[in-house]
């Protein structure tokens, strides 16, 4: 099964979409388009051959403090306070296309976009909901910053260098 990766627009149906949390599916539904008029995001979705919308993800402008990086990631980059970022804001799969590896196809579509966006990014971060979801995103390279554990971060060029 294909899907067609298209940023959010009034014309797709956001009713049927059910991804077993209330909070974002009402993201969804509600709030998604308000954001991108108010420029705070954006709001990207996986629609299948139907035209039904499989999964979601959110993208807005953020920053990494650097005292926050590993020291491995630190020692590659200038030492300023704070670094560009794209933050993953949202991202939730439906029910029915749960374990077709959609997740881990929308990180990929994230990363590439955060990379062709105007301004530099340098990484992409995420605020975990809770601990399965904070295992998700390490399971897809992301690491954990020193302070505040729910909160993750992947270098760009880490999630480039894995697309191949």
């Amino acid at each position: 099964m294909g899907f067609e990766v298209a940023l959010l627009a009034a014309a797709h149906d956001r009713t049927a979409f059910d991804c077993g949390e209330p909070a974002l599916d009402r993201y969804l539904r509600e709030l998604a388009m308000q954001d991108a008029k108010r420029r705070v995001s954006n709001c990207f979705v996986a629609l299948d051959d139907a035209g039904a919308i499989a999964g979601y993800f959110t993208l807005a402008a953020s920053g990494i403090p650097v005292d926050e990086l590993s020291d491995a990631t630190k020692k590659r980059l200038p030492r300023y306070p704070l670094l560009p970022a794209c933050l993953i804001g949202r991202l939730a799969v439906d029910r029915r296309f749960r374990g077709l590896g959609l997740g881990g196809a929308l990180l990929m579509e994230a990363a590439i976009r955060a990379s062709r966006a105007e301004p530099a990014v340098l990484a992409m971060i995420v605020d975990a909901k809770d601990e399965k979801a904070a295992a998700f995103y390490e399971h897809h390279g992301f690491s954990r910053f020193a302070s505040r554990p729910k909160s993750l971060y992947l270098p760009l060029a880490t999630a480039l260098k894995a697309k191949g």
